[in-house]
């Protein structure tokens, strides 16, 4: 294969992908994470378009698959790992008088727990010939999705939170959840439409609805909550299937 053929426009939007998620690495870094968001909006919209595309121009490739998942290792694995990081650094930085230098980082690593079970999701992911039509799992995607809302509400104190997620507990609450969830066998439905209709779709329009309605009313706040309610979905739909199937 070479060169040009390696820059089809699915691999190009790859790496658009993980050119936005190292320079979230880079703002995290110099103490911009105010700027994460935005690098990990135009991930996520490279990364939707990523597969759109490869099926649009029927190009998906192998390769284009693992280039695929070493982008989001990185944008949303390494990423919503140094985001907690940095959230529990600054929690512990506070209490200076308490814990020393070298504990801080100790007690903020953690935080990392996010970034290896995505990498063991991704893994999983790729050889996990049930994951065609939907998720076992919270794909890493929504579960950087759950973590910059947290940072948003932070940043924005959305309703008086900023104090509650500050706080260790919370916050390691959050990466053990979300880690957990990541490898977990929870059915997750994908936005994949077979047609446009309501029949069939019906639960995926009502929380595209339900979504919209929550970031109107609730702004950043609903940015976290949108993906609670995306998990409640999926077991709820899962078990009207199940029902149904019976």
């Amino acid at each position: 294969m070479d060169f040009f053929s390696l820059l089809s426009i699915p691999n190009i939007l790859t790496l658009i992908n993980l050119f936005s998620g190292c320079m979230a690495v880079v703002f995290i870094f110099n103490f911009h994470i105010e700027l994460v968001p935005y690098c990990v909006a135009v991930s996520l919209v490279a990364d939707f378009f990523d597969g759109f595309a490869a099926r649009y121009f029927k190009s998906a490739s192998d390769i284009g698959k693992q280039l695929d998942s070493l982008a989001d290792v990185i944008s949303f694995g390494l990423v919503p790992g140094l985001v907690l990081f940095q959230l529990l650094f600054l929690r512990f930085s506070s209490d200076s008088e308490f814990y020393s230098v070298p504990k801080i980082y100790l007690y903020s690593s953690p935080a990392f727990l996010v970034t290896l079970f995505a990498a063991l999701r991704l893994g999983k992911f790729n050889v996990d010939t049930r994951q065609s039509d939907s998720f076992l799992g919270l794909a890493t995607p929504a579960a950087t999705i759950f973590v910059v809302g947290i940072l948003l509400m932070f940043l924005n104190n959305s309703f008086g939170l900023a104090a509650i997620i500050f706080d260790k507990i919370t916050l390691y609450a959050i990466t053990l959840t979300i880690s957990a969830l990541m490898v977990s066998e929870i059915p997750m439905f994908a936005f994949k439409f077979k047609s446009f209709g309501w029949k069939g779709n019906e639960i995926t329009y009502l929380f595209i609805i339900l979504s919209v309605v929550l970031l109107a009313t609730l702004k950043f706040a609903a940015i976290s909550l949108i993906i609670i309610l995306y998990i409640l979905v999926s077991i709820v739909k899962q078990a009207l299937e199940s029902g149904k199937a019976k």
